[in-house]
This record gives structure tokens, sequence and C-alpha cells, in this order.
């Protein structure tokens, strides 16, 4: 059944299945609980219940998306024992502290405040339990550090040194960490996080204001999304630019198939729109493109001379079919997010933010874009960087384990059946919790009266005192 597939994209395909399910819930949960924290810092300062209300009707859904994230990463991580073994020993003496030093920071900060922030706002009193909610807050992003700069030096590597054994060794902290295009990739990636978030606030929030315009939660989540989509996207829009010439300048072929160009340009190339490419021929068939608006847009200057694919070997290029359309879906999406942003500008400044039926429609419809425009990015940063593993210097091919295609097969059969029903069922109870409208009196998480408050192997003294007033032994 399986001749004709090499376990190597087998292992490819389980890696891009779990990573893309995993990257949907950092994605929308590092945006919520800056979130959460914001709602209860105008809470603590305003006193409007408003905003309690709204934190508490968040933080049951950051609570299952969370979860989920977690899950979700772990057998990440152990695909590079397994399919990826030798990645592992090759590239782990780099890789694996970085991954340490997020489990000591990020999972150690959010472990130690998430049972605070979860239910321990009626214990531990108000303040203190904004100080748990900005330690998550804190950990989440701390989190996107480390992860980030271990995929940015696999792009971008630089510090290290060849040791007997054929891996690679730290020679300079400094320089892995703070690699060439680890800056402009944690900018991008944390504004998306941020967006996305936006971008399913406001939905939720349209979604009710299209039902009762009058919902005070819907209107200020809704007036905050909006607000954030708006200074978001265009700053969104620069820092890609940004990370695109920073791109051209380490990760050349990466750029070369999001645009396009088989072919050098010796003076200006074109900006193709559309387009079909042939991998193949080593051309893009049914192009519509605009005339040296590339070399503009990458050189500033419509006459620069840009390479093509031509100058790179051939068994070196990326799939550019798959690189050229991700980023044009994740471009697409980012100009429909700055279209949302100044259409609720002008109605913010027209007084009718919340009585515009057609804006709330296209709020809602943007409100899974954030998701979708995150994993076009990622496809676009690993597809492009292939076929490396470590940019370069590391070949995909030769770095996984030697398995046989039935037993990695087997595995992502496995994950496939048990992602889409553990994953879809809280995805569901997800959307089952946005489709109640946010009121006053929203209940939290904390237990109720009828369930045990204490842990195991402790007894409440008034439970002592109860007891043997009914046991005189």
């Amino acid at each position: 059944m399986f001749d004709d597939i090499s376990a190597l994209n087998l292992a490819r395909a389980q890696f891009a299945f779990t990573v893309s399910f995993h990257f949907i819930f950092p994605a929308f949960s590092i945006g919520l609980a800056s979130y959460l924290a914001v709602l209860e810092a105008l809470w603590l300062r305003t006193k409007n219940e408003v905003y309690l209300n709204l934190f508490k009707y968040w933080l049951k859904i950051f609570a299952l998306a969370f979860a989920m994230g977690v899950v979700s990463g772990i057998t990440m991580s152990y695909q590079f024992g397994t399919n990826w073994s030798v990645f592992s020993d090759k590239a782990g003496p780099i890789i694996g502290p970085l991954m340490a030093y997020e489990v000591m920071t990020a999972f150690f900060l959010e472990a130690g405040f998430l049972g605070v922030m979860l239910f321990g706002m009626n214990r531990v009193g108000p303040k203190l339990h904004f100080v748990a909610t900005l330690a998550v807050a804190v950990g989440t992003f701390i989190s996107a550090f480390w992860i980030l700069s271990a995929n940015s030096w696999m792009q971008t590597p630089q510090g290290f040194t060849m040791n007997a054994a054929g891996q690679f060794a730290p020679a300079d902290w400094l320089a892995i960490i703070f690699n060439p295009s680890f800056p402009y990739r944690l900018v991008h990636t944390v504004l998306g996080a941020y967006l996305t978030t936006a971008l399913v606030v406001g939905a939720v929030g349209a979604w009710h204001l299209l039902k009762d315009r009058t919902n005070p939660g819907a209107r200020v989540m809704f007036n905050m999304a909006m607000g954030l989509v708006a200074v978001a996207a265009p700053i969104q829009i620069f820092a890609g630019d940004m990370h695109g010439l920073n791109t051209l300048e380490h990760q050349p072929a990466k750029v070369m198939a999001m645009e396009g160009h088989y072919q050098s340009h010796p003076d200006g190339a074109p900006l193709i729109l559309f387009g079909i490419p042939d991998q193949k021929a080593g051309e893009v068939r049914a192009q519509i493109s605009i005339p040296k608006a590339s070399s503009l847009i990458l050189k500033h200057d419509p006459n620069a001379p840009l390479a093509g694919l031509d100058t790179v070997p051939r068994e070196d290029w990326p799939s550019v079919p798959v690189v050229f359309w991700s980023f044009r879906i994740m471009v697409g999406l980012g100009m429909l997010m700055l279209a949302l942003g100044a259409f609720s500008v002008l109605a913010r400044v027209r007084r009718g933010l919340y009585d515009w039926p057609l804006l709330h429609r296209f709020a809602l419809v943007m409100g899974p874009a954030g998701f979708v425009a995150v994993l076009a990015g990622w496809v676009t940063t690993e597809v492009g960087r292939q076929p490396f593993t470590v940019y370069g210097l590391l070949r995909t091919a030769h770095s996984a384990a030697p398995l046989d295609a039935p037993a990695v097969a087997a595995s992502l059969l496995a994950f496939v059946v048990v992602y889409f029903v553990v994953f879809s069922a809280g995805t569901g109870y997800i959307l089952k919790l946005m489709g109640h409208a946010p009121h006053a009196g929203e209940p939290g998480l904390e237990q109720g009266p009828d369930h045990p408050v204490r842990t195991a192997g402790i007894t409440p003294a008034p439970g002592i005192q109860h007891a043997s007033e009914g046991d005189p032994s």
C-alpha cells in the first residue's frame, strides 16, 4: 500500500499535520492571554463590571485553547526522537538547550500561575490574581521567543561550530539566539497572534451585535477588537515587508519561490499577482503581473536586477507552487484585515461602529482569517526552507530516522483519527461557548460550594468538627 510513498515524505506529512494543528492554538492563546490581562487591568482601574464579565467569558475559552495547545505540542516533541532522530542527533546540542530554556522559563512560569489565574480570583484577591494573569501572558510570549529562536536558527544558522561527531555545537549563544532572521520572525509572528485573537474576538462581538446591538459586553469586545485590527494590520504589513527583505538577504531561494521567479530579471522583475507555477518546466504559466513592481518592492528600484531560480541548483529548489500560493493567501488575507480595520475606523468616525450590519458581517466572515493567515505564513516559511532542515547545511533527506514507510504511515493515520476526534470536540465546545452572549454575572471557573475546595489529604477543620458532632466516638 505504501510502496510508492517514501518514509521521508510520510514523516514530513506527519510533522506538517501535527504542527498545523498545534500552531493554531498558540496563535490564539498568545493574543488571548494578553487580552485577558488588559480586561482585568481595565476592571481593576474602572470597576466596570462589563470588563470582569468579559474576562470570565474569555477565560473559559482560553483554558480550553491553552490545554489543546499543550497537548498537541507534546506529540510534536516526540517526533524529534522518532521520525527525526538524525536531525535531533546533529542539531541537538543547539536545539535541545533552546527547548529546555522554554521549559525552564515559559512553562514553569505558566505552570506556576495558570491555576491561580483560572481558579483563584475569589481566593487570592484581585491584585494578586492580576499578577497571575499577567505572568501567564508574559509566559506565552516567552514561549514564543524560544520556539521562534530555535526555528529562526534553522532558517539562518550562525554562532556554531561542527564537532568531531559531526554535530552542530554552540560557539556563541547570543549569536545563536539572536540570529539574523529571529527579530523579524518574532515580531511578525507575535503580531499575527494578536491579529488572530482580535479577529476572533471581533467576530464573536459582531455575531452578538447582529442579534442585540445593545449588549454591553458585545459592544466592548467589538470596540476593542476593531481598534487593535485597525492599528496592528498596517504595522503587520510593514513588519512583513521588513521580514521579506531580511529573507531576500539570507534565503534568496525562498523569495524567488514566493515571487515565482524561475528566471532572472536583469532589468527589473515583474510582480506576479497570479499564475500557475510549473516546477518541471521552470515557469509560471498564465501569469498576471505588474512589470518591474517586484524590483520596486524588494530593491526600491524598478530597474534593479533580481536573480531567479535559474541561478540555484535544481536539487536545492523549494516547492514553488506551494510557497507561491501560500504566500499569496497570507498577503491577500492581510489586505482584507487592513480593509476591515479601515472600515471600522470609518464607522467609528461616523459613530456607526455598533450600528453598521455590513461591518459586523464583514468582521464575522473574517473571524477565521487569522488562523488561515498564520498557517499560510508558516507554510511559506517552512516549505520555502526546503530541501533543508538547517538551511544550506543539513538536508531534510539526511535528517530523517531510518524507519519503514508502513510504520510512519500507521502513526500518521492514528494522529489523523485522534486529532480530528479530540480537537473537533474541543473546538466545537469553544464555538458553543462563543455562541452564548456575555452577560452580567458571567460565571467563572471557580469551583462552586458543592465541590471540594482543598486538595486530597487535607481535611477541612469545619468538616472534622461537623463530623464529631454526629459521632460521639
